[in-house]
């Protein structure tokens, strides 16, 4: 089974970005923007500055699952751009997706709100911001993965992140060639 890699984090955070940069380094790799698996529905709920529940979630969750997991039969790697926030929903995901490595992305609020408020066009507001820092789950020690502070510019933060995971013990360690 390919390996697939979950970038997560709160909006503003970098996961869309880092997650593209990280896919194209690693052969063969796909990349998936949960974002665009959310139902219509929570969409809305978002625009209009209303959190999601978890009961909000998990149809969602499962969605980005059952696509991660057809592309690792398909024997593709996979990087999935998704909150993950916290540890329930990661073990959805890893549930339905077979075993996932974490890298969570980690900035200041300052910086956060500074790029969600100069982002154009995306139905998160930076409203919501204080409702995912909240909900957010550091990810526990018997969970895969690793903790990226995304302070630096995105290709940056990228090799260092690769160049950390190389470190690692082999069971751990990206797909070959990355």
């Amino acid at each position: 089974m390919s390996q697939a890699i979950v970038v997560m984090g709160v909006s503003g955070s970098g996961k869309s970005t880092i997650g593209t940069l990280l896919a194209a380094a690693i052969p063969g790799a796909v990349f998936i923007d949960a974002d665009d698996l959310h139902p219509a529905a929570n969409k809305t709920m978002m625009a209009a500055g209303i959190p999601l529940t978890d009961q909000d979630r998990e149809p969602w969750l499962h969605t980005c699952a059952v696509t991660v997991a057809a592309e690792r039969a398909a024997g593709r790697p996979v990087v999935l751009a998704c909150s993950a926030l916290r540890r329930r929903y990661r073990d959805l995901l890893t549930a339905g997706a077979g075993p996932l490595h974490f890298v969570h992305l980690r900035a200041g609020t300052e910086l956060l709100t500074d790029r969600l408020t100069a982002r154009q066009g995306h139905f998160m507001p930076a409203g919501l911001l204080n409702s995912q820092l909240e909900t957010l789950e550091e990810l526990e020690p018997d969970e895969t993965g690793i903790v990226v502070d995304v302070h630096a510019a995105p290709a940056e933060v990228v090799q260092r992140l690769l160049a950390r995971w190389d470190r690692r013990q082999p069971s751990a360690s990206l797909p070959p060639g990355a």
